[in-house]
Formats: C-alpha cells, structure tokens, sequence
C-alpha cells in the first residue's frame, strides 16, 4: 500500500530524529493495532524486501539458539 500507515506519524518522528533515509517502523500489539509503516527513498525502498529477507533469516537463527 502507498501512502500513510496508522502510524505513520511515529515513522515520521524516528526518521526526521534519526536524520535517516529510510525508516520501517513495526508495532505489534500498539494502541492502534498491528501495523507499520515506512518511509524511504527509492533506492532504499528498492532494497527493502532483501534486508527484511537476511532480517527474518537472521531472527530465525537466533530464536533457534546456538548450534552444536
């Protein structure tokens, strides 16, 4: 979807105190629901969905614990 999420207003509050590019912000469980939203250039946004691919990877390994 294009255009503001329900909390796009808090995305826009991170990105501008963050002075970044890009922002995804996702709340579970919030005042308002479930939701994100993101705020990004195009060339980051372009990137997005590998980021959010190595992210999910890398918070499975992790949830799985060490390895022996």
């Amino acid at each position: 979807m294009i255009g503001p999420g329900k909390y796009d207003d808090l995305c826009t509050i991170v990105r501008e105190g963050a002075k970044a590019r890009g922002v995804v912000l996702l709340v579970m469980d919030g005042a308002r629901g479930q939701g994100f939203s993101v705020q990004a250039t195009i060339d980051i946004l372009v990137q997005l969905p590998q980021m959010l691919r190595t992210m999910a990877d890398q918070i499975e390994a992790d949830t799985k614990g060490p390895t022996n």
